[in-house]
This record gives C-alpha cells, structure tokens and sequence, in this order.
C-alpha cells in the first residue's frame, strides 16, 4: 500500500517503544539472557537494532523478526517479538508464516520459562506464548486482508470514475458532434447558395435560413451547457422535430419523404433524442455525398421497438430541377460512431451500408422499454 503521511511517526513511536521495555531494565540490572548474564553493551545494542528495524518493517518482515528473537534471548523482553510478528502478518503476510510464529512461540516459551521474576509452569508458558506470539501473528493476517480490500475497493472507485469520466467525454462529443455539425454544415450550403443567388428577395431569404441555423445552434449548445451545469433537463431534439429536421432539408433542395408514425410523448427520453440524432446525422451525410439523392426518413413504431432509418437512393433528372450544391465535408468519421453508441446505450439495434439500389441507409430498431 502507499505510505502514508502518519508511518514515520508509527514506526518512530514503536522504535521508542522497544526503547523503552529494554534500556531501562538493562540499566536497573532486571533483565536477563538465556545462558545467564550478558555483558551490558550487548544488551544496549540489543534494544537499540531491533528498535531500529521498526523503522524498515514496512519494507521486509525479516530484520524485526530476527532482531527481536537475538534481543529477547539476550535481554529477556519479549515485548519487540511481538510487534514483530505483527508487522510481519500485517504488513507483509508471508507463505509460511505460521512455521515462523511458531519458531517464536518457541523462543518466547524458551524465555518466559527462564525469567526468574515468573512461575515455571510449562502449561502457563506455552498459554503465553500462544496468546502473545501466535494471535498477534493471526490478527495480523486479518489487518493484511482488510488493508487489501480497502485498496481494491479504493483501486475499484478510482477505475469507475475514469470509465465514468470517459463516458461522458463521448457523450458530450457525441452532442458537440451532432449538433455544430448539422448546423455548420447546413449554414455552409445556404451560405454557397446564396453567393451564387441573383435575386435579391432569394439572397435574404437563404440569409435568414442562416441566421436561424446559427440561433438553433446556438440554443442547442445553451440547453447542452445547462445539462452540464445542473446533470438535469432534457436534451435539445426529439421524434417531435425530426418534422423540422425534414423541412429544413427540402429547403435546402433535398428531395426528402417522411413516414413519421410514432407517439410524440410517449417515447423515453433516451430513445426519442436518439431517433432525432440518427435522422440529423442521416441527412447531414446526404447534404455531404448524395445531394442529389431521394432521400426516405422512417420513424415508426414496430411493436415494443421504435425503426427508424434515413436511406437514399439516387435520383432521377427531373425537368425543371436544378443540381443541388453539395455540402463540402471536412472528414472526421465520428458521426456514424457517436450514433451507434447512442443506439448502443438504449439497448438498440444499429446498422448501416450500402442499399442494392445504390444508395445508403442508416437504421436502428431500439426498445421502448
């Protein structure tokens, strides 16, 4: 796990800690070592390293372990063993922990039956050490586990806000996408139309056609900013104006049909603003590469699913009909993409390519429920 800012200060209190069970009594002459009495010093140097490795115990199990063994064999303080059994489960938890614990649990019974300040019973030593070595060693094992579980859960948070974050970087670019690129796109066909007008009645009516695409984008970009802001209120389009959507295309010399057959206000939220994204990306690829299609727009309800499609087929030469300008294309490739994970998101159906005709469809069956 990453250390954190109160570690040092742990580690430097049990540090003082083993400081403390092991000078003083080496200087009051009241400790003692297993083969009798150890020169002074040794006993100083003692304390002093395995109070030092508590300083490393986050890092390695085996100093602690090792010098806390030496200095309870030469001062008799079996307090260090059991931090550092503790720590070594806790912090580490090793594959055999239990055969080094219990070589502990020896030492300790070795110790604690040769202190002459305690009784002699083998019974009491092997329950001390038990309760004092080996619990210590098992508890360790459960702090290791819960640390673990925190880490993956915190690990675990951290990944579903990244992949929450992310999704909504595609869903605001998918709504970016769709609504500049409609509007921009459209503004920029009126806008070549109207440099080639020569009438002036037809130069201000493709101008006002321009300045409203411009306002509606606008007003789309307001009402995403607001969703933004607040996580609340619907998003701008729904089956209600794909009408709009249609109209706006044969103004600008689409020939377009419409089948709309579904309920305005009973579609999910989710599903009628995909149907008017798909229809909008539909018609904005036509403006791109088919101008001169016949263009069929289906928004029906088929049973508990909703079909919606944009297909075109190419046209005829018709008398009196002028070419109609194509929209200039700046490339990115995101539109189909951003519709299918709309689709995707409301458990739909999507798919797009080729007709035998000629032409090219984009369609989607989604669920109403």
């Amino acid at each position: 796990m990453a250390p954190t800012n109160h570690e040092p200060v742990v580690d430097a209190l049990l540090a003082c800690a083993v400081l403390a069970f092991t000078i003083p009594t080496s200087v009051s002459g009241y400790t003692f070592a297993l083969w009798g009495t150890a020169p002074f010093w040794i006993e100083v140097l003692a304390g002093a390293v395995t109070a030092a490795t508590m300083f490393v115990r986050r890092r390695t199990p085996w100093p602690a372990v090792a010098a806390s063994a030496v200095c309870a064999c030469v001062t008799g303080q079996t307090v260090p063993m059991i931090l550092a059994v503790f720590s070594m489960t806790a912090e580490h938890r090793p594959r055999r922990w239990q055969y080094v614990a219990l070589a502990l649990v020896v030492v300790y019974c070795a110790v604690d039956y040769a202190n002459p300040h305690t009784d002699r019973s083998v019974y009491l030593n092997v329950v001390r050490a038990l309760t004092l070595i080996y619990l210590p060693a098992l508890v360790g094992t459960w702090v290791y586990a819960y640390r673990r579980l925190i880490q993956d859960l915190r690990h675990g948070v951290r990944e579903r806000e990244e992949i929450a974050a992310a999704e909504e970087r595609r869903k605001i670019a998918r709504e970016m996408h769709d609504t500049v690129t409609h509007a921009v796109t459209a503004m920029v066909l009126n806008a070549g139309m109207a440099r080639d007008a020569t009438e002036p009645g037809e130069v201000r009516e493709l101008t006002a056609v321009i300045e409203d695409k411009g306002v509606q984008a606008l007003s789309e970009l307001r009402e995403l900013l607001t969703v933004l802001r607040h996580e609340e209120g619907d998003l701008a389009g729904g089956v209600d104006a794909i009408a709009r959507l249609v109209g706006e295309a044969k103004a600008s010399g689409l020939e377009v049909d419409l089948r709309l057959d579904v309920p305005s206000e009973g579609l999910p939220r989710q599903v009628s603003h995909a149907c008017y994204r798909l229809v909008q990306e539909g018609l904005s690829n036509i403006r791109k590469h088919a101008p001169g299609a016949r263009v069929l727009v289906t928004c029906e309800t088929v049973g508990d699913q909703v079909a919606v499609s944009v297909t075109d087929t190419p046209g005829r030469a018709r008398p009196g009909r002028t070419d109609v300008r194509a929209a200039p294309s700046l490339g990115g490739g995101f539109g189909l993409a951003g519709i299918r994970e709309r689709v995707c998101l409301a458990h739909g159906r999507f798919s797009a390519g080729p007709t035998p005709e000629g032409g090219f469809t984009i369609a989607a069956r989604i669920p109403l429920k």
